[in-house]
C-alpha cells in the first residue's frame, strides 16, 4: 500500500488536514486508508502506523462505531452516533465523542468518520452546573448561620451547666452534647463560607510561587512522606487572583490526593503547569468569551474516583470519604469560579487528574495573546 494520497483518493486534502476534528477514512473491509493530522494526535499514532490498521483494531471491541460503519456502508447514507466511547488500550484512554459517518461515494464502500470529542464541553457544562449548585448552597448558608447557630449556642451552654450538677455517670452524656454541638457549628462554619460574597483583593500572582508554598505546607503536614514531582512551564504569565484563596484551593486538592494514595505503593503527587491557547468559555454578564490559557494539574496515582460519583464530584455534599462532609471540592469549585476559571477531574485506577484552567492577569493579556498567535 502506498502512503501517497492524491486529491482523487481524498478530495480537498488541504481542507481535511486543516480541520481540528479527527477524520479517518476506511474501505469496505474497514481497512484505514486515510487519517488527518488531528486524528494522528487523537489516537497518538502516525499516519504510517494507522493505515496499517483495520478499524476493528483501532477501536475498542464492542464499540458502536463498528456497527455505525457497517450500517452506513449498507445504506449508503450518513449517520451519527452521539456520546460514544472512543479509545483503545493500544492508543490511550477512552474519551467521549460524537461520531459522524458518511459514505465517500455510491460506487465503493469507503466511509469517512469525523470525531467530535465531547470531553471538554461536557466538563465545562458540569462546572457551570456545579457553580449553580454552589450558589444554591449560598442561600442555605445564610439561613443556617443566622437561624441555627444561636440556638446551638444555648444548647451548648445548657450542657455546660448540667455538667456541673449531674452525677459522674451522666457527665459523658453532657460532654457528648457539647462535642456534637461543636461539630455541628464547625459544619455550619464551613457551609457559611459559600455565603461570603465580599469582593476579593486580587493581584497578579505567579502560580508557581503558590504551588511551591502548597508543596512546602503539604510536605510538613497532610502529605508527609509522599513523593512530589513537578513539570512547570516557567514562562507562564501571572494570574489575577487572591493568594490565600489559591493556596486554599491547591492545598485542598493535595490533601485529597494524599488521602487517596495512603495505601498505594510508591505514592506520588505530581504538579504540572502549561499554557493551553484556544480554550474559551462564555460567562454570564460578559459579552465576549473569556480565554483560559493557564492550565494547572494536580495528579496522583491513587485508586481513582468511583465512576458513578465522578460527574457530580464538585456538587455540595458529594463525597467518597466515610466521614467527609462533601463541601471541600464544592468550595474549591466556587473559588476557582470566582477567579473566572473552571476545574475538571479525570480519573481511572492509578491516575486521577484535577485540572484547573485560569485566565491571565489583564496586564499580561497582550503578552499571552502574542504567544497564542505564535503557537
Amino acid at each position: 500500500m502506498t502512503l501517497t494520497q492524491d486529491t482523487a483518493a481524498v478530495p480537498s486534502m488541504a481542507v481535511l488536514q486543516a480541520l481540528p476534528q479527527p477524520i479517518l477514512v476506511c474501505d469496505e473491509d474497514r481497512q484505514i486508508t486515510f487519517v488527518n493530522y488531528a486524528a494522528e494526535a487523537f489516537f497518538g499514532a502516525s499516519l504510517s502506523v494507522l493505515v496499517r490498521q483495520r478499524l476493528d483494531d483501532l477501536i475498542a471491541f464492542g464499540s458502536p462505531i463498528i456497527g455505525l460503519v457497517e450500517t452506513v456502508t449498507l445504506r449508503r447514507a450518513p449517520m451519527t452516533e452521539y456520546r460514544v466511547r472512543v479509545g483503545s488500550s493500544r492508543f490511550g484512554d477512552e474519551r467521549i465523542a460524537d461520531v459522524f459517518a458518511s459514505p465517500i461515494s455510491d460506487t465503493d464502500g469507503r466511509v469517512a468518520l469525523l470525531i467530535q470529542e465531547r470531553t471538554m464541553a461536557d466538563k465545562i457544562d458540569r462546572q457551570m452546573v456545579s457553580r449553580g449548585a454552589a450558589r444554591s448552597v449560598t442561600g442555605l448558608a445564610s439561613m443556617l448561620a443566622h437561624e441555627i447557630k444561636n440556638p446551638l449556642s444555648g444548647i451548648r451552654g445548657a450542657a455546660q451547666l448540667l455538667e456541673q450538677t449531674v452525677s459522674s455517670d451522666e457527665v459523658p452524656l453532657t460532654r457528648l452534647i457539647r462535642e456534637e454541638t461543636d461539630r455541628i457549628v464547625g459544619l455550619i462554619d464551613r457551609v457559611e463560607v459559600f455565603g461570603d460574597e465580599r469582593p476579593l483583593e486580587r493581584e497578579p500572582i505567579n502560580i508557581h510561587v503558590v504551588l511551591d508554598r502548597v508543596k512546602l505546607l503539604a510536605r510538613n503536614g497532610v502529605a508527609r512522606g509522599i513523593a512530589f514531582s513537578e513539570e512547570y512551564d516557567p514562562s507562564l504569565p501571572p494570574v489575577l487572583g487572591n493568594r490565600d484563596q489559591l493556596i486554599q484551593v491547591f492545598l485542598n486538592l493535595v490533601k485529597n490526593a494524599a488521602e487517596a494514595v495512603e495505601r498505594t505503593q510508591k505514592p506520588e503527587i505530581r504538579f504540572t503547569t502549561a499554557f493551553r491557547p484556544g480554550v474559551r468559555i462564555a460567562v454570564t454578564g460578559v459579552s465576549e468569551r473569556i480565554s483560559l490559557p493557564l492550565e494547572i494539574v494536580i495528579e496522583d496515582n491513587g485508586p481513582g474516583v468511583p465512576p458513578d460519583i465522578l460527574p457530580f464530584l464538585f456538587d455540595p455534599f458529594v463525597t467518597t470519604k466515610q466521614n467527609g462532609s462533601g463541601l471541600g471540592l464544592a468550595l474549591v469549585a466556587k473559588i476557582v469560579g470566582d477567579h473566572g476559571g473552571v476545574i475538571d477531574c479525570e480519573s481511572r485506577p492509578g491516575r486521577t487528574r484535577f485540572r484547573i484552567l485560569l485566565p491571565v492577569a489583564s496586564g499580561a493579556f497582550d503578552a499571552s495573546t502574542q504567544r497564542e498567535s505564535a503557537i
